[in-house]
């Protein structure tokens, strides 16, 4: 599932940040996908260094404001923060680059996939993804100082949380936190069933489906998890593009399940939107549709595939017009298959930039292939990303090793032996150097702090949240892509 910072993103977190605000994957893969849970999944955030080359397939049709602005957000995006001489990495953590825009993220990727391949991950960098939580359960991208409270300025969001989740409960041993975390995850649901990235943001596909692999990983049932009357999978079904099955509008074109504008036909055929658009249209995404066949599936970014034997059939034809969660897994794998079907990957788009290779998205994409039952179809992603994952990855860092872990896993291979190279060692090597005893991140009892109803989601969040969003207009990505009315937010 890739939750992934664009571009766009992290230009609009680089802007806010200063406020105690930043934006996270989750937005971004609206325009584009950048971070490879690289995201999301993802849905989410690989690595801030991925972000100037990667953007969703389909960020061009996301919205009129976003083309203008991606190659601006992109060239910002280069000024981002990144770690130095001074500037040292935290005790525990993985990764050397500033953690600011993905340190909670790349941690709980990096700890999944090692669990994944059931090596014991080193107490301090479990230690230290613990620390980051807020006394509320909510984690934001990163907190420097993770023994200070947490007040209505931290900016916690729905993608780190989820990702902490998983992490915690793969490792064992820390239900209370992960339960805390599960809690307000629960208290933040969107009437329409989904979640938006930051509290009270508009739902999205990717944050939607990584929330509902933190549901799966504490033992919880995502069907069940209703507000309104609507559950995740509702607002996921909202999101589908239809095959062939939509109400056609006045203009020929095919309208979504929901009744907005989509074209559900041809190449679209059953992919997701990240959002609507400011119309209510819906834009097929490639990044959002790897998310939500997992989250469909009520995966998280660790699946495990179905054997090949029987299950190549029942994508041998168009995709399908029933609208369950598994008729929506299978068309929006279906879409997939097609579309990966020419190269073997998928690729990035820029406005006003060549198109390149994106190395995450197509690892959650062979993620979601594989739990799909479409084992053939990973064949030939996988070999690309064999044989031309390396500089992507070295730059990218733990998470995007992480993703290639998952790929790896979920489609049968050894990720030992990922095209004779060795994924675990690599992510390994991106790990903590020592542990240490002093833990300087303990949780904090932030109520004494004015934290009282989940990290400041009251209207002094609204406030700083206001203001974060008028200083990210300096990039109309954050309104033209995603519209999001920022409340509270902060998403990767």
């Amino acid at each position: 599932m890739n939750v992934r910072r664009s571009a766009a993103v992290v230009a609009v977190l680089a802007v806010t940040t200063g406020l105690g605000t930043g934006l996270g994957t989750g937005l971004g893969t609206g325009l584009g996908t950048g971070l490879g849970t690289g995201l999301g999944t993802g849905f989410a955030p690989v690595a801030l260094a991925d972000d100037a080359t990667s953007a969703s397939p389909d960020a061009t049709s996301a919205s009129p404001d976003a083309t203008s602005a991606s190659s601006e957000a992109a060239s910002d995006a280069s000024a981002a923060p990144s770690a130095s001489a001074s500037q040292a990495t935290p005790t525990g953590l993985y990764g050397s680059t500033d953690p600011t825009y993905d340190g909670v993220w790349r941690q709980s990727l990096a700890l999944l996939a090692l669990d994944t391949v059931r090596e014991k991950p080193g107490a301090g960098a479990v230690e230290w993804l613990a620390g980051q939580q807020c006394a509320s359960g909510a984690f934001a991208a990163y907190r420097a100082d993770a023994t200070a409270p947490c007040d209505a300025k931290t900016a916690v969001d729905t993608n780190s949380t989820a990702a902490a989740v998983q992490a915690l409960a793969a490792v064992g041993g820390r239900d209370a936190e992960a339960g805390r975390a599960v809690r307000w995850l629960k208290e933040n649901q969107n009437k329409d069933g989904g979640w938006g990235y930051t509290a009270g943001g508009p739902s999205d596909a990717n944050s939607t489906s990584v929330v509902i692999g933190a549901l799966t990983a504490v033992g919880g049932a995502p069907e069940k998890q209703e507000r309104n009357g609507n559950s995740p999978y509702d607002a996921l079904r909202a999101l589908a593009l239809p095959c062939g099955d939509g109400k056609d509008g006045e203009d020929g074109e095919k309208k979504g399940r929901d009744g907005a504008d989509g074209k559900g036909e041809g190449k679209d055929a059953g992919a997701f939107a990240y959002q609507p658009d400011k119309k209510g249209g819906l834009a097929a995404n490639a990044d959002a549709t790897a998310a939500a066949v997992l989250g469909s599936l009520g995966e998280g970014f660790v699946a495990e595939g179905e054997s090949a034997a029987g299950t190549r059939a029942a994508f041998a034809g168009e995709c399908v017009a029933g609208d369950s969660p598994e008729d929506l897994a299978h068309n929006g794998a279906v879409h997939l298959a097609g579309v990966l079907a020419a190269d073997g990957y998928l690729k990035s788009a820029l406005a006003g930039a060549e198109d390149q290779p994106d190395h995450g998205n197509t690892a959650d994409a062979v993620v979601a292939l594989a739990a799909a039952g479409d084992a053939e179809a990973t064949e030939k992603p996988l070999a690309w990303l064999e044989k031309n994952y390396g500089a992507w990855a070295a730059k990218a860092g733990p998470a995007a090793y992480a993703q290639l872990v998952f790929a790896a896993h979920a489609s049968g291979e050894d990720p030992r032996d990922f095209g004779g190279a060795d994924l675990v060692a690599q992510l390994k090597d991106t790990g903590p150097a020592r542990d240490v005893d002093d833990y300087s991140s303990v949780p904090h009892d932030d109520a004494a702090a004015g934290e009282e109803d989940g990290d400041g989601l009251g209207a002094g969040a609204g406030a700083w949240w206001a203001i974060g969003l008028g200083l990210a207009a300096v990039v109309a990505v954050a309104v033209g892509v995603v519209g999001v009315v920022l409340r509270k937010r902060r998403q990767a």
